[in-house]
């Protein structure tokens, strides 16, 4: 399955081991997953090289081809909120993962949109299980 995987980027880098490990887990499993690179520790450099259209189109791009769209929201990011409001528009199931004791957007929180998915996690195992989960039901 192609997963565009949504996490912070310039909103704020803290769970970035636990991006990296849910992209390691979903590629070992066999998914497709063209944002992997945003789990690098080197995205932020790499990212502030490119142009802000060029990076637009791009993940524009891998939206639109994707099969469904999994975000890490623990962390806000306007990037990834638009991620998920384009992902939703275009018919796109998105599951949105979060640590429990975060707080999320009402805009992801009060969305009835049956297309997306919100689940809170205390564990990484447990993070990757849901992940898992949805994957299945697609």
């Amino acid at each position: 399955m192609n997963i565009y995987f949504a996490c912070s980027i310039t909103g704020g880098r803290e769970l970035e081991a636990v991006y990296q490990q849910i992209v390691a887990a979903l590629t070992a499993d066999g998914h497709e997953i063209p944002t992997s690179h945003l789990a690098e520790t080197e995205v932020v450099e790499n990212e502030r090289m490119l142009p802000p259209q060029y990076v637009y189109e791009r993940d524009v791009d891998w939206i639109k081809n994707c099969d469904i769209l999994v975000a890490e929201v623990s962390v806000p990011s306007h990037g990834v909120g638009y991620e998920i409001g384009l992902a939703l528009i275009i018919g796109k199931p998105v599951l949105c993962i979060f640590q429990e004791e975060r707080k999320v957007s009402k805009m992801i929180s009060g969305n009835p949109n049956p297309m997306l998915v919100l689940k809170s996690y205390s564990t990484l195992e447990e993070a990757l299980s849901i992940a898992r989960n949805f994957l299945k039901k697609i």
